[in-house]
């Protein structure tokens, strides 16, 4: 049997004062286990978008009436609280599932070597949105389900995943300089996808916030703006996207862009037909919950293929390493470096 290290003192000091440089000094992991690390963290901040959604769908928002505790009395769920008290006291539970998801992705991006600062920093950037959004989330509950505040609890999260997908897409890149793959009028047009999709979530929080699923069995308070309406706007500003999308697909084409560029497009381009027709047959068919949650994970998946197209119209190279040549290394050593 292999002797267990002896941990001396100077050693467990260490370990207190910055565990993360203390694991990484120990620990070098593949970069693929980084690739993982973020894209869980990245699975984990949709799904926690979906079960909030499932939260409000079964009329669960209030089942814990206070925050942080569930009842004044109790932190956790009690049978009193019922099926809606469980659905609701869950989904706060996978508030630490996905903390884990993220200090996962940050251990992991700071053990790599070599050390890479940026990726470092964008799992810390998660890390701070999801304890800004538990807090947020623990005002919506103490504010009676205010659809503003629910609205700005979805946009934050959309945040969430934003800056996870772009840490994911990090992890499988270089830090050289980012060079364009394209021209500056496709990239111009890349970017008013990006603000129309912007747009498209944005109306879409106001169509959850005037509209009947009010994520509580009592009189919640509504957005006072005609639903229909507002999901009129809300289709408008969806098709823009699709449009954009199909317009950008064939402008890549046009100009013999890379393929990936043109593979992230046409997924894009996929996930928003799916979406519509989802969004559509939700419209006409008086919101079934199963359809709205579906269109929820749509609404995720649309803004993650967004983002991948615009980090694909970019490449970023590994960093070239300067060595210094025999004059440089005679003048260093001569300088006492």
């Amino acid at each position: 049997m292999d002797r267990v290290p002896n941990v001396t003192r100077a050693d467990a000091v260490a370990a207190v004062r910055n565990p993360l440089a203390f694991i990484a000094a120990r620990w070098t992991p593949t970069p693929r286990t980084v690739q993982r690390a973020a894209l869980a963290a990245l699975v984990m901040s949709v799904v926690i978008v979906v079960t909030g959604g499932a939260v409000r769908l079964t009329g669960s928002g209030l089942g814990c009436p206070t925050w942080p505790k569930c009842t004044d009395d109790s932190l956790t769920t009690t049978s009193a609280m019922g099926v809606h008290g469980m659905i609701e006291f869950g989904n706060r539970m996978l508030t630490y599932v996905l903390c884990a998801a993220v200090g996962w992705a940050i251990i992991a991006a700071r053990s790599e070597k070599p050390y890479r600062r940026s990726l470092t920093r964008l799992g810390w950037a998660q890390f701070w949105i999801v304890m800004s959004n538990a807090v947020l989330g623990g005002i919506v509950v103490l504010v009676g389900l205010n659809p503003y505040t629910v609205a700005a609890h979805f946009l934050l999260s959309s945040g969430l995943i934003a800056v996870a997908t772009v840490m994911w897409q990090r992890t499988r890149e270089g830090d050289g300089a980012a060079r364009p793959l394209v021209g500056k009028p496709v990239q111009q047009m890349v970017w008013f996808l990006v603000l129309a999709s912007v747009l498209l979530i944005a109306v879409g929080t106001v169509v959850t916030g005037s509209g009947p699923h009010a994520g509580d069995s009592s009189e919640v308070e509504r957005m006072p703006l005609d639903w229909e309406t507002v999901s009129k706007l809300h289709a408008v500003l969806a098709w823009i996207v699709v449009t954009l999308t199909f317009a950008l697909w064939f402008v890549l084409k046009a100009v013999d862009a890379p393929k990936g560029p043109l593979d992230r497009t046409r997924e894009l381009f996929l996930i928003l037909l799916s979406q519509g027709v989802i969004g559509y047959v939700q419209y006409f068919t008086n919101l079934p919950e199963a359809l709205v949650a579906l269109h929820m994970l749509g609404s995720g998946l649309v803004w993650i293929g967004v983002l991948r197209v615009l980090l694909a119209m970019r490449e970023r190279p590994d960093a070239e390493v300067q060595l210094p040549g025999p004059a440089q290394s005679g003048s260093a050593v001569g300088a006492g470096v």
